[in-house]
């Protein structure tokens, strides 16, 4: 026995070489496989038993955000209801490292009778699930990472792989898009990562004033921008930037001539902007590193085209 970090390393070893073991089986059943998946009319549905169905649902789930619709049914649930999820045009993906596990194999003849077209993901090619589907994805591993060969170790990683595989070949087959993952990943760091400015500003109202404005009249437009700001324009085309920060200054600098004053007299002629165009996480380093709230957001010849803030970003 060695140390922990060597019986960890070993496991790993283990894992990623039952993957490498796998990958020279991949041909005709695989690309059947990805066929059914990319021209299914319904859904892929994926289902299993302990383990395996744990892995299925991820798949399900890599499927779903990648473009392919799908979800997960426990094969014990469908004998109560769940059944009913699976429909003619439907695709089903079975998931058992033996293609006999019986909650799964009796779900065979309710398929069969719809006419669903089944890929097993099994480690045995003559198991029960095996011989009735129209395809088999070999998921035989050559022992298990476990010390004692018994836990699903290797044989979960290497069915987990499998699946990322089919998701990879049905992105390219689909010639799905960054922009088209932005679209079911739109919350968190991935969809500030994906997503485009243009899907969060606003635009609707835009506090937009001309430097020959008052200061005095610029306050209530200001106001009734909720932002804190109004943009500056001449003729559709961004030259400055006014806050409710630079009107209390003024107010306290030239009080007596505050009524007077025009806004570009005391607007910022250099302000921070971003394209609509740019990802929402560009847009959001700006803000942080000048420790400002909002961007103006322009179009590629500097017009006006919304205002994006730092509660956008969240």
């Amino acid at each position: 026995m060695g140390t922990i970090a060597e019986i960890g390393i070993k496991c790993m070893q283990d894992e990623a070489q039952a993957i490498l073991d796998l990958a020279p089986t991949l041909g005709d059943d695989f690309e059947r496989a990805v066929e059914l998946m990319l021209c299914c009319k319904g859904r892929v549905i994926l289902t299993g038993v302990g383990k395996s169905g744990h892995i299925a649902s991820k798949i399900a789930a890599t499927l779903a955000s990648t473009g392919t619709p799908s979800f997960y049914v426990n094969a014990l649930d469908a004998f109560h209801g769940d059944l009913g999820m699976f429909c003619p045009g439907d695709v089903a993906v079975a998931i058992s490292y033996s293609g006999n596990t019986f909650e799964l194999t009796r779900l065979l003849p309710s398929l069969l009778e719809r006419k669903i077209p089944i890929i097993a993901m099994t480690g045995k090619q003559d198991s029960l699930l095996a011989q009735n589907a129209v395809c088999w994805l070999n998921i035989g591993v050559e022992h298990e990472a476990c010390p004692l060969n018994l836990a699903p170790t290797s044989s979960t990683t290497a069915t987990l792989a499998l699946g990322d595989a089919l998701a990879c070949a049905l992105i390219e087959k689909r010639n799905f898009k960054a922009s088209d993952f932005a679209k079911f990943h739109p919350g968190g760091s991935l969809g500030k990562h994906l997503s485009k400015v243009a899907d969060y500003m606003t635009t609707d109202n835009l506090p937009i004033v001309s430097p020959d404005s008052l200061v005095s009249d610029t306050m209530i437009v200001i106001s009734n921008g909720k932002h804190g700001l109004a943009v500056v324009a001449e003729d559709d085309k961004v030259v400055g930037v006014i806050t409710d920060g630079d009107v209390r200054r003024a107010m306290q600098r030239d009080r007596d001539r505050f009524f007077e004053m025009k806004v570009g007299e005391i607007m910022n002629c250099a302000p921070k902007t971003i394209k609509y165009t740019d990802r929402l996480s560009k847009a959001e380093k700006i803000m942080q590193d000048y420790k400002i709230y909002a961007l103006i957001v322009v179009d590629e010849v500097g017009n006006v085209k919304g205002i994006i803030d730092s509660i956008s970003c969240l």
